[in-house]
């Protein structure tokens, strides 16, 4: 079946097959979070974005076969209430922007600086620090060697708009300037969008709204 995007806390995964790389939406929470289960063809490796909540969902999309890796995005705490109960029954090692590890309360072992290659199997990641939602929120690029990007961009890139930054001129300058800089200038407008919350979108659908977002201030 093609791929949405859209799930729904409750219903099923979405699962987006790439030629090396398997990708699972799964919304979970009160807060209707995504995960992500991301899965290398070659190898059968997984990776988890975003333990947000609902342990028992996430274990069962994540199987049988476990998972080597968890990345958590940013520290908010929507984003991490399953996390020591993941890591707990899977015994994945645990990724997080350098700023943002000391507010997640399950250790982190290995501190995300910008520009790293995070792999999964034989598919390899690069992490982006986009400042202004959080000190250390990260974004993950997979450029597909067969295809578009994809990035997950957690809460800093939605359909629509930049991630929250309360009213702070400064926060969201960053924020901004590090999502045109990091995301749309690099990348091209195929590139799939997977954010922390709600529905997928692509850079081409957003690009020609900077403008407006930039004049807005959020």
């Amino acid at each position: 079946m093609t791929y949405s995007g859209a799930v729904k806390v409750g219903g099923p995964a979405d699962v987006h097959e790439l030629q090396n790389l398997m990708i699972s939406k799964v919304a979970v929470g009160p807060m209707d979070n995504n995960a992500y289960l991301l899965r290398c063809r070659a190898t059968d490796e997984q990776l988890l974005i975003d333990a947000a909540a609902e342990p028992e969902t996430l274990l069962t999309l994540i199987g049988d076969d476990g998972i080597a890796s968890v990345v958590t995005t940013h520290r908010h705490g929507d984003h991490w209430q399953a996390l020591a109960q993941v890591v707990e029954a899977t015994g994945a090692r645990t990724y997080a922007g350098r700023y943002d590890a000391e507010g997640i309360p399950v250790p982190t072992d290995v501190l995300v600086e910008d520009g790293d290659t995070i792999r999964v199997g034989r598919v390899e990641l690069t992490a982006r620090h986009l400042v202004g939602h959080t000190p250390g929120s990260i974004a993950l690029i997979y450029d597909d060697p067969h295809g578009h990007p994809h990035v997950f961009t957690g809460d800093c890139l939605f359909p629509g708009g930049v991630g929250n930054t309360w009213k702070d001129p400064k926060a969201f300058a960053s924020l901004i300037h590090d999502v045109e800089t990091k995301i749309f200038e690099p990348l091209p407008d195929e590139t799939w969008v997977y954010p922390g919350h709600g529905n997928d979108t692509t850079l081409g659908a957003e690009r020609p709204h900077l403008g407006e977002w930039r004049a807005r201030g959020w």
